[in-house]
């Protein structure tokens, strides 16, 4: 309180400190002002930053307040590895490019990779073969002509062909590697690492020349479009959670925009250390500029019980009684009109604010309820910030006057 009245002390005083080479500046805001009204110059409303507005409707129920992170579903988030160990020829992106799915991330070399291509060449041209004489041995058993083992030495070797003919194929394909190409003779001793989604680059972990195998982490690749709001809801709390509810949130480095995000999923397993569960939430609104691990906190309503609110610092009080400002714009006329007739000069833009008086009710994040004692035309414009020095102003003009 009492850094509160020296701030308003201050502030009354360079409203009204006034030299011989600006005495002019301040004299229209000399002039009395009806009782409960406070009028303000241009410059004096710039002072406080003053913001004009309604009140709001706002759900006052909160029972839950909750922290968390912004998080990607497990689908939209990649970690890319090599399929089989190679040399890291070149590297086609940077950290922090957007990519898309199928886009080449890096080129790698190995003689391996010919190794594969050639045993897979091999096995094509002698599958032709087997599989011939499987069908030739088949057909003189069925007429019996041909011995029964013949035949089925002939299957036997066909099938075994046959099936590492299919996982050699497999291999090539997880490889990027044309089968096709390969049989028709054309071999490569590279191999390119696809992304296997869309989104950014977040991490690359290789070199020019570096080795790699199926256990290096080559890439990170993260979708931020799915990204989602991860929040924590101590044990205590959690009965009062159900998916389809709506948590208002801010992120830490935005704190002047509010979200909104519906519930999807619930945990169903504690974590040990802080006996809280994650929950997760879809985000309302088509936003930007928001990455994956940003902490957020958020509040969480029960309910739809929906009141009218204005800012905390819209509302002063007075001994027992609180208080709001609202535009004057009908009393301002008639006192500017007043003084041009009476001194037929030009005045400074000035506003008049009436003090008007309101009951308050319960409070969160920032908002009061207020019922208003008597009724306001619709629209009224109403102080929203610095009641209190308005509140300040108000009575050091009433004390001048009264001197």
């Amino acid at each position: 309180m009492k850094i509160k009245i020296f701030l308003a002390m201050w502030f009354i005083a360079s409203l009204t400190a006034c030299s011989t080479d600006n005495k002019e500046e301040y004299e229209a805001h000399e002039t009395h002002a009806p009782e409960g009204v406070v009028v303000l110059n241009e410059k004096q409303q710039k002072a406080l930053a003053l913001k004009l507005g309604t009140i709001q409707m706002r759900n006052l129920t909160t029972v839950v307040k909750t922290n968390g992170q912004l998080k990607v579903a497990p689908a939209s988030s990649a970690d890319i590895t090599a399929i089989v160990g190679g040399n890291v020829k070149s590297i086609k992106v940077f950290h922090g490019d957007k990519v898309s799915k199928g886009q080449v991330l890096a080129v790698l070399e190995h003689p391996d990779y010919i190794s594969l291509q050639e045993d897979f060449s091999q096995l094509a041209n002698s599958l032709q073969y087997l599989e011939k004489e499987y069908e030739r041995q088949k057909e003189l058993f069925d007429n019996q002509v041909g011995a029964g083992k013949d035949f089925q030495k002939a299957k036997a070797d066909y099938q075994v062909a046959k099936s590492k003919f299919a996982g050699l194929k497999s291999r090539l394909q997880l490889l990027n590697l044309s089968p096709k190409q390969v049989i028709a003779g054309t071999i490569s001793n590279s191999v390119n690492i696809l992304s296997p989604i869309e989104g950014s680059v977040n991490e690359v972990n290789i070199k020019i020349g570096t080795y790699v195998d199926a256990k290096n982490k080559m890439f990170e690749i993260t979708n931020n479009k799915d990204i989602h709001a991860d929040f924590m809801i101590y044990e205590k709390d959690v009965h009062l959670i159900k998916k389809g509810q709506k948590i208002h949130f801010t992120v830490a480095n935005r704190q002047d925009k509010e979200f909104t995000a519906e519930i999807f999923a619930i945990g169903q397993e504690f974590e040990s250390n802080t006996r809280a569960i994650h929950i997760h939430a879809k985000i309302n609104e088509a936003v930007s500029g928001l990455i994956p691990g940003m902490y957020i906190s958020g509040h969480l309503h029960t309910d739809e019980n929906y009141t009218p609110t204005l800012p905390n610092d819209a509302i002063v009080a007075e001994g027992t009684k609180s208080f709001i400002f609202v535009l004057e714009n009908l009393a301002f006329a008639e006192r500017q009109h007043e003084h041009e007739e009476g001194e037929n000069e030009a005045e400074e833009p000035q506003k008049a604010f009436k003090m008007v008086e309101v009951i308050t009710g319960q409070k969160d994040e920032g908002y009061t309820e207020v019922k208003l004692i008597d009724s306001l035309p619709e629209n009224t414009q109403i102080v929203l910030n610095a009641a209190y020095y308005l509140l300040a102003d108000m009575k050091k003009e009433e004390t001048e006057h009264e001197h």
